[in-house]
């Protein structure tokens, strides 16, 4: 029988598995905004409101936005 470890919101959300070793930049930059992502999903049930969550989904837009422009710019070639 295999283990598969079963993905936090977090590392679903980004496609990334965070225990990876030796990952490169772009992998890195994922793992951070994974990590993010997942404390902020924590933070959001620990108490949830109306505002509160239309906050969440906003900064899980902008966090997906910011996570791409970074990975681009770190992995453009002119």
């Amino acid at each position: 029988m295999k283990e598969v470890k079963e993905k936090n919101f977090g590392e679903d959300l980004f496609g990334i598995d965070t225990s990876i070793e030796n990952p490169t930049d772009a992998e890195k930059i994922k793992i951070i905004f994974a990590e993010i992502a997942e404390r902020v999903k924590v933070n959001y049930e620990e108490e949830r409101s109306p505002v509160k969550s239309l906050l969440f989904d906003h900064a899980l837009g902008e966090l997906i936005n910011a996570q791409m422009a970074v990975v681009k710019l770190i992995t453009y070639k002119p």
